[in-house]
């Protein structure tokens, strides 16, 4: 039996195997709302034998937005039209998450086939808010949070996740990673705040820590919650593996279930060494050094690598972006590769007696 495709539980929700659609923006929403576009995109990958599939950063607030054609889950209309899409998913067999999401100081961006600038007030944009008044390389300088602010943050992010729940998702993720606005909190290259959110290590991650407590008492306790984080900066002085053991301890404290790793995104230059597998040792060390079930992501490519990085313990669960996208059926492709026979929908039995 492969260990990629055994079931993983966490809480209450049975996960039919490791392989999970990483949350990948599309650009493509109308005022928040997904469409057909997103109906066809996330269908593909439980069709294609994926235990869960998680959509795209979605933000919780209008502002949070990266882009004007960003997902959304502030507002009823995006849970129903979520809704349809995580109907589907579930009939497939499929886990169904979603990722909330603020982008802070990286927010109102073109689309990347546009450019990726800032996008002005004049034109659909709007004044991005950060934990600091520093710009993020060429985008437009954000405005600093009041702290009384950033103490409302969290309930954007909670009543986030109770439209989760009314649309339908067994699973959230807290998007806390790639220099949006909890890393622009936790990471010393950008947080140069002097009240209580910022300083050391225990004021910098105060607000990501209330986001969690908030989400964690609405989201129902028999659903899993999960976190995306930046292990590494990839920057001396910045935010390190050491720290992000700190960090998970914290918010298995708090009730995560399980710790995404990816890295990188604070700062414009920094130099990530990329090749096959490089963030997976941050996500082994998340998972040793702190005791926290984690997913591992980045450059992971073919099934005998995947499998290596779940049989080995380096992560409960792989997490494929581009990879999906080139191949949506690559699960039942590594199924076949690897001999598991437990995935194939009922409509391609024929395809696998073949």
């Amino acid at each position: 039996m492969s260990h990629l495709f055994e079931p993983l539980k966490l809480r209450d929700v049975a996960i039919p195997n490791r392989v999970w659609v990483s949350p990948m923006c599309q650009y493509s929403a109308i005022d928040g709302v997904p469409g057909d576009w997103h109906f066809v995109h996330l269908g593909q990958f439980a069709t294609g034998g994926a235990g869960l599939v998680m959509a795209e950063a979605s933000a919780v607030a209008p502002e949070g937005r990266i882009s004007p054609a960003d997902a959304g889950l502030w507002n009823d209309e995006q849970a129903t039209a979520w809704r349809r899409i995580t109907d589907f998913l579930h009939q497939q067999g499929s886990t169904a998450a979603v990722q909330l999401a603020h982008a802070g100081r990286k927010a109102s961006t073109e689309a990347p086939w546009d450019g990726g600038a800032s996008v002005p007030e004049s034109a659909g944009g709007w004044r991005t808010i950060s934990s600091t008044d520093a710009a993020f390389g060429e985008l437009a300088a954000p405005r600093a949070l009041t702290e009384a602010e950033v103490a409302a943050l969290p309930e954007q992010f909670a009543a986030s996740a109770r439209r989760a729940e009314a649309a339908g998702f067994d699973a959230v993720e807290l998007h806390f990673a790639h220099g949006y606005l909890a890393h622009q909190f936790y990471s010393p290259l950008i947080n140069d705040r002097t009240d209580r959110y910022g300083g050391d290590f225990a004021g910098r991650v105060r607000a990501p820590l209330e986001i969690v407590d908030a989400v964690r008492a609405v989201w129902p306790q028999e659903r899993p919650l999960l976190v995306r984080i930046s292990a590494t900066d990839w920057v001396d002085g910045g935010w390190t593996g050491e720290d992000s053991v700190r960090l998970a301890k914290l918010l298995a404290e708090r009730g995560v279930d399980l710790v995404d790793a990816s890295t990188g995104g604070a700062v414009p230059d920094a130099r990530i060494p990329v090749g096959a597998g490089y963030q997976v040792r941050f996500a082994r060390q998340v998972r040793a050094e702190a005791g926290v079930p984690t997913g591992a992501v980045g450059l992971i490519t073919s099934p005998e690598q995947a499998e290596e990085v779940v049989s080995s313990g380096s992560a409960d669960a792989v997490l494929l972006a581009r990879e999906l996208l080139r191949d949506p059926h690559w699960p039942l492709h590594a199924a076949d590769r690897l001999h598991a026979d437990n995935i194939w929908p009922r409509q391609y039995g024929r395809a696998r007696r073949a």
